[in-house]
């Protein structure tokens, strides 16, 4: 069991990394929230898992998961918001296109 957790612990610490090179690389809002919100509901869900696994069953791993459900909800709600308000105030994507420019000619 501490193998598996030591093993959630270094994938959540992966997808931390990647979300965080993607935030820094991405070339526009859209896809910098696109990175940062999937890989960090997935590092959070996979580092909180191992800390589960490492408390065992108690009230902490219990702390930890109503952790991780309130994170899965807050983290795509926010990331909404967000991409409305640019698309909204027409933030243009890297090309200079908007968004909604495609289907007008």
């Amino acid at each position: 069991m501490i193998i598996l957790s030591y093993i959630t612990f270094y994938i959540g610490i992966f997808f931390f990394i990647v979300s965080t090179v993607g935030v820094v690389r991405l070339p526009d809002l859209y896809s910098r929230l696109h990175a940062a919100t999937i890989c960090d509901t997935l590092g959070l869900g996979f580092v909180t898992l191992s800390l589960a696994m490492r408390y065992g069953i108690s009230i902490e791993s219990l702390k930890l998961l109503f952790i991780v459900a309130l994170i899965w909800i807050a983290n795509p709600v926010a990331a909404h918001l967000i991409s409305k308000v640019a698309y909204n105030n027409k933030l243009p994507t890297a090309q200079g296109k908007f968004i909604f420019d495609e289907g007008e000619k």
